[in-house]
């Protein structure tokens, strides 16, 4: 079980980012939250197996509406009471 914080910049709002990313967890098991920053940038939190985070962030890149030009991960300390993915 690991947990990653994620910033990605491109074209990544007002193309159905969040709501991919939301259905993505949602089906993977993974826990976490995704919202918009004002800088016109999108950030995630994920946390769960490492081959499941792997796959999610496929599953987004394969939108053809979304365009990630640049992403920024760091290692974050595993949150256990956390239950839900939620989109901000």
């Amino acid at each position: 079980m690991i947990r990653r914080a994620y910033i990605f910049t491109g074209r990544v709002q007002r193309v159905g980012f969040r709501d991919r990313a939301l259905h993505g967890a949602v089906s993977l098991g993974l826990t976490g939250w995704v919202r918009n920053e004002a800088d016109g940038s999108v950030s995630m939190e994920v946390q769960g197996l490492e081959v499941s985070i792997n796959k999610l962030l496929v599953y987004i890149n394969q939108s053809r509406y979304i365009e990630i030009d640049r992403i920024r991960s760091k290692e974050l300390p595993v949150v256990s009471e956390e239950k839900y993915f939620r989109a901000y």
